[in-house]
């Protein structure tokens, strides 16, 4: 996966992570894409952790996706507690 899908990845992933996650959060597109490439970066990391298996390479895998939503509803778990935001 090149760094524009991993950027669009991530932006999708962040997206429908705020969706996912109950209360408000706040920050808008650039917000969104830094939480879900973190997010994706976290999920991969985890995945290839828990499933021995490379996501960078099959970017429309049903894998890649899930877990980069895992990665992202995490990374906007930590970020509500470190903002002490409601979540």
């Amino acid at each position: 996966m090149g760094f524009i899908g991993f950027l669009i990845l991530g932006l999708i992933a962040g997206a429908i992570a705020k969706a996912i996650m109950p209360g408000r959060q706040g920050g808008g597109l650039i917000a969104t894409l830094i939480l879900g490439v973190v997010g994706a970066l976290l999920g991969g990391w985890l995945s290839g952790l828990i499933f021995h298996e490379d996501l960078i390479r099959n970017f429309w895998s049903p894998v890649t996706w899930i877990t980069a939503i895992i990665g992202s509803l995490i990374v906007l778990f930590i970020w509500g507690l470190v903002t002490k935001r409601r979540i």
